[in-house]
C-alpha cells in the first residue's frame, strides 16, 4: 500500500479527491492546501505520489515543482491538474518533472486511478533498481546480492592483497575473467596492464608466439618483431583463460617462465627478457583429472595453483538473476539507443526458475537482449521470454493432452509456491514481492490454486 498526497487550496475538492482516491485505489491519502504545506508533508511523511493543483495561493504548483527539482525529493512522481484549461502551464509542469497532467473539469476517476498505478509501478521499479545497484556494490563488476557473490567479493579482496598466482575455476559464462579483473584492479598492480589470452581460442602453433613473442623472420609471416603477452603485461597481470586447453609443449615453456621470470622470444637465439607478471589462470576443466590423464603438467599445476577461487554457477545464486537482468536491460537499451524498458515481477519469476546451466550469466545476457528486441512497448512481459527458456524451467514435464487452462493453473501454482518458499511462507512479504495488492488477494489466489502451507516436521 502506498501513500498519496492531494494538494489543492479548495477544501471541498481536496476532501473529495482524497475520499474518491482512497476508495478507488486502496492507498492511504494525505492532503495539503498549498505547495509550502505540501513540501513540509513530503519532508515529514513517506509520500509515494503527489496529485497537485497548479493554481493555488502562497505557493502554486509550478513553484512547488521548481523547489522539488532543485531541493528534492525528485524521485516522487507528481500528477498535476488545472481547472482553467491552461495546458501551457501543464506542459511547463511536465518540463519541470511532472509525470502527467489532466483537466479538473474533465476528470475520469478510473483513468486517473490507472495513471496513478502506472506512476507508482514505475517509481517502484526505479527505486528497486537503484537499491539493487547499491547492494551489488558500485565498485564491483560482479553484480549480485546473494550470499554466494558476497563471499566471492570477500575472497577477491583477500587475493588482491597477495602477489601469488591464482587459478579461477567455474563453468562457462560464470564471469571468471571479471573475477580476474577485480583481483587486478583491487591490487597494487592496478595501474599496470591487464592482458588476457584465451588459450582455447588459438591454434596450437600460435599459442607460443602469442605468449612469448617473436623476432622478425622467426617463421613464415613474421614480418616484424612482436612482443608477447608476457612483455605487454610486464608489471601487471596476465590472465590465461582456459589454461586447461594449453598444449603440453607450451605448458613446459610457461613453467620455465614462471620459475625464472624471464621470457625468450621465438627466433631470438636464446636472448632473454626479464618480466614481472602476476599470472591468473582460469579453467572450466578439472585440472587434477587432466593430470591423471597426462593432459596437464603436475609441476605447472602446483606453480599456478597457489590459490583457487571457485566462481558459483548462476543456478546456485538465483537471487542475482533480478539485479543482473536489470543491469543487462539498462546496458542493452543504452547500446540500442532506446528508452529503458521495465520488467514485471512475473517475468522475473519465470527467469528465476530457469536452470541457466547452458552458459550461466552469459546466457542470461543473451536472453535479455532477445527479449528487448521482441518487446515493442515499455514493459517486458512473460510473452517476450524465448520459448526454449520457458520450456526448460525446473518444473515437472508437461504431459501431452493438457488444456491451456490446466497448463496455466500449473504455472501459476509453481510461481506462487516458489515465492512463498523464498519468503518462508510469510503472506504479506510474498504478496509484496509478487506485486499483489495485499495479503488478502494472495490468500484468495492460494485458495483458488489449492495451495496450503506444509505442516512443520
Amino acid at each position: 500500500m502506498s501513500t498519496l498526497l492531494v494538494v489543492d487550496d479548495m477544501k471541498t475538492i481536496r476532501e473529495q479527491y482524497s475520499y474518491d482516491l482512497e476508495r478507488k485505489t486502496g492507498h492511504d491519502v494525505l492532503a495539503a492546501e498549498n505547495g509550502k504545506q505540501a513540501l513540509e508533508s513530503l519532508e515529514e511523511n513517506a509520500i509515494d505520489l503527489v496529485i497537485l493543483d497548479l493554481e493555488m495561493p502562497v505557493m502554486d504548483g509550478l513553484e512547488m515543482l521548481e523547489t522539488m527539482q532543485k531541493e528534492g525529493p525528485n524521485d516522487v512522481p507528481v500528477i498535476v491538474y488545472t481547472a482553467q484549461g491552461n495546458f501551457q502551464r501543464c506542459v511547463r509542469a511536465v518540463n519541470l518533472g511532472a509525470y502527467n497532467f489532466f483537466d479538473k473539469n474533465e476528470i475520469n476517476l478510473d483513468q486517473l486511478a490507472q495513471v496513478i498505478e502506472n506512476a507508482l509501478e514505475k517509481r517502484r521499479l526505479l527505486l528497486e533498481n537503484e537499491e539493487l545497484k547499491h547492494a551489488s556494490g558500485k565498485d564491483s563488476s560482479l553484480i549480485g546480492v546473494s550470499d554466494a557473490i558476497g563471499s566471492l567479493r570477500k575472497t577477491i579482496t583477500k587475493m588482491a592483497q597477495v602477489p601469488s598466482n591464482v587459478v579461477i575455476t567455474g563453468e562457462s559464462g560464470t564471469g571468471k575473467e571479471l573475477v580476474a579483473r577485480e583481483i587486478h584492479e583491487k591490487g597494487d598492480r592496478a595501474a599496470k596492464p591487464f592482458v588476457a589470452l584465451n588459450c582455447a581460442a588459438l591454434p596450437e602453433n600460435l599459442v607460443e608466439s602469442e605468449l612469448f613473442g617473436f623476432e622478425k623472420g622467426a617463421f613464415s609471416g613474421a614480418n616484424k618483431t612482436t612482443k608477447g603477452k608476457f612483455e605487454v603485461a610486464n608489471g601487471g597481470t596476465l590472465f590465461l583463460d582456459e589454461i586447461g586447453d594449453m598444449p603440453l609443449n607450451v605448458q613446459a615453456k610457461l613453467l620455465r617462465v614462471l620459475q625464472e621470470n624471464q621470457v625468450s622470444r621465438l627466433g631470438s637465439e636464446g636472448e632473454v627478457i626479464d618480466v614481472d607478471v602476476r599470472v591468473i589462470a582460469a579453467t572450466n576443466h578439472d585440472l587434477e583429472h587432466a593430470i591423471e590423464k597426462e593432459q596437464f603438467r603436475e609441476d605447472l599445476y602446483y606453480r599456478i595453483c597457489t590459490h583457487v577461487i571457485q566462481v558459483p554457477p548462476l543456478r546456485e545464486r538465483l537471487d542475482d538473476v533480478k539485479p543482473l537482468t536489470l543491469h543487462f536491460v539498462e546496458r542493452t537499451c543504452e547500446k540500442f539507443g532506446i528508452s529503458e524498458k521495465r520488467m514485471n515481477q512475473e517475468t522475473f519469476e519465470l527467469l528465476r526458475q530457469y536452470n541457466w546451466s547452458k552458459n550461466n550469466v552469459r546466457e542470461l545476457e543473451n536472453i535479455v537482449e532477445r527479449m528487448i528486441i521482441q518487446c515493442n512497448g515499455e514493459e517486458i512481459l512473460p510473452e517476450h521470454i524465448p520459448s526454449e527458456i520457458l520450456g526448460k524451467n525446473n518444473s515437472p514435464e508437461i504431459k501431452e493432452g493438457k488444456s491451456f487452462q490446466d497448463l496455466k493453473y500449473e504455472a501459476e501454482r509453481r510461481i506462487i509456491i516458489r515465492a512463498l518458499e523464498r519468503h518462508d511462507w510469510h503472506i504479506t512479504n510474498t504478496a509484496k514481492s509478487l506485486d499483489i495488492a495485499n495479503h488478502s488477494n494472495l490468500l484468495k489466489i492460494m485458495r483458488r490454486l489449492d495451495i496450503e502451507r506444509p505442516e512443520d516436521e
